[in-house]
């Protein structure tokens, strides 16, 4: 027999309203927590940043950037989309570690899961940094191809995406030092780092390039 989850399942993000989400994030319970707002904000941005290339899209002046804006539209969904997905896997991968670790040492379960759960909360929030330095690459080309009276917009989406990756270095740092694999959590953080310095600087370019008139 399956033990019974200590915590509750949280629905998927996307199916509440954003006060049901508010409320459940200031909630005292281990998640959602910071790695899931992060990949909201995430979301968000990439949200935002869909609005200024719609807005782009079928004006006569950007009329040779159409193949470019509806490629970037794809991938903009695309990467909402994954960014909830990520919300969802890093709530439910912290609820698992907070789960499993309130477990007696000797409990069978806690040595089988607990690194594999433990990695995952480390895993997550590297791959919202990765899809948040994607987006601001994207976010520095559309700043040249995009409707200029949505650059403030897109300025902010470029600003959401380098909050939530640098959000998510904070749940990489906290959440790898619980990893026992010492090279393992080594090298996320190198990886962590990098990423962080490469947001930053992207995040730079792409506030610059929408200031331009």
């Amino acid at each position: 027999m399956n033990p019974q989850p200590l915590e509750p399942k949280i629905p998927a993000f996307e199916s509440m309203t954003v006060r049901a989400f508010l409320d459940l994030l200031a909630a005292k319970t281990p998640a959602p927590g910071g790695g899931a707002a992060a990949s909201i904000v995430g979301a968000v941005s990439a949200s935002l940043a869909a609005m200024v290339v719609n807005y782009s899209i079928g004006k006569k002046s950007l009329s040779q950037h159409v193949d470019a804006l509806g490629s970037s539209r794809d991938r903009l969904k695309r990467a909402s989309d994954l960014m909830m997905r990520l919300a969802d896997e890093d709530a439910a991968a912290y609820g698992l570690v907070n789960e499993l670790s309130r477990l007696p040492d000797g409990d069978g379960r806690k040595a089988a899961d607990l690194p594999a759960a433990q990695a995952a909360a480390v895993q997550i929030p590297l791959a919202v940094m990765a899809a948040c330095v994607d987006l601001l690459m994207l976010y520095r080309d559309l700043a040249v191809i995009t409707n200029r009276q949505l650059r403030s917009d897109l300025g902010i989406a470029g600003v959401l995406a380098a909050a939530a990756c640098e959000s998510s270095w904070w749940n990489v740092a906290i959440n790898a030092g619980f990893v026992a694999d010492e090279r393992q959590r080594a090298s996320w953080m190198a990886e962590a780092r990098a990423m962080r310095e490469q947001a930053m600087s992207l995040g730079g370019e792409v506030e610059a390039a929408c200031e331009e008139e």
